[in-house]
């Protein structure tokens, strides 16, 4: 792995680390996240609710696993095992830190003016896991698929739909959905390539 993508996971894991700082420690960030929080959690009518109900799944151990699964039968079983891997580790790390910080969920610190779409999930609420396992997951398999921008920029507004239907469904503050998946960016950022080996370096050394 060349130096580049670990600076730019270290970056991304100091931009997710600073949003939750903001977001739990400064009085005008507290302010923010609450007001975003309430006016995402309005709900905006049945249709929203069934759809951020369903998106949100995609972000579960179980909805990557059958992905990697799909993507294994498709030819593809390395990418599928590197990909659930990241996903994995993302995941670990993301409860390692919930127990460190242990910020209440919305739900547990106002039960009055929290609209709790969906059962109390187990853990604190920063960061969020739902999009951080799916972002690191869909970026390394799309990453090791070799998938074009379009199916890449596909993804990536899937992981900001998980991330904002966190926030929708009253499980999580906006401020964990986005250091979520800002941490599973950095995850697959720093993941090892397939033999160590940097793509983008690699195509670049070809070309010389």
């Amino acid at each position: 792995m060349t130096v580049r993508p670990l600076l730019r996971g270290a970056a991304l894991a100091a931009a997710a680390a600073g949003v939750g700082y903001v977001a739990l420690v400064t009085d005008e960030g507290r302010r923010a996240d609450a007001d975003l929080f309430e006016a995402v959690n309005r709900g905006h009518g049945p249709r929203a609710d069934r759809a951020f109900a369903g998106i949100t799944e995609l972000g579960s151990l179980y909805a990557v696993g059958a992905a990697a699964g799909t993507l294994a039968a498709l030819g593809r079983p390395r990418q599928a095992v590197r990909a659930i891997a990241a996903a994995g580790a993302t995941w670990l790390l993301g409860q390692a830190v919930k127990r460190v910080v242990e910020r209440p969920r919305p739900s547990v610190a106002d039960p009055i003016g929290t609209r709790a779409m969906i059962a109390l999930p187990m853990g604190t609420s920063w960061p969020s896991s739902h999009p951080a396992v799916f972002t690191a997951f869909s970026v390394v398999a799309g990453r090791e698929s070799e998938a074009g921008p379009v199916a890449r920029g596909s993804l990536t507004a899937l992981g900001l739909s998980v991330a904002v239907s966190r926030v929708y469904l009253g499980v999580h503050y906006p401020s964990d959905a986005v250091s979520g998946f800002l941490m599973g960016r950095a995850v697959a950022a720093v993941w090892p390539r397939p033999g160590g080996v940097d793509r983008t370096a690699r195509g670049r050394s070809a070309r010389r």
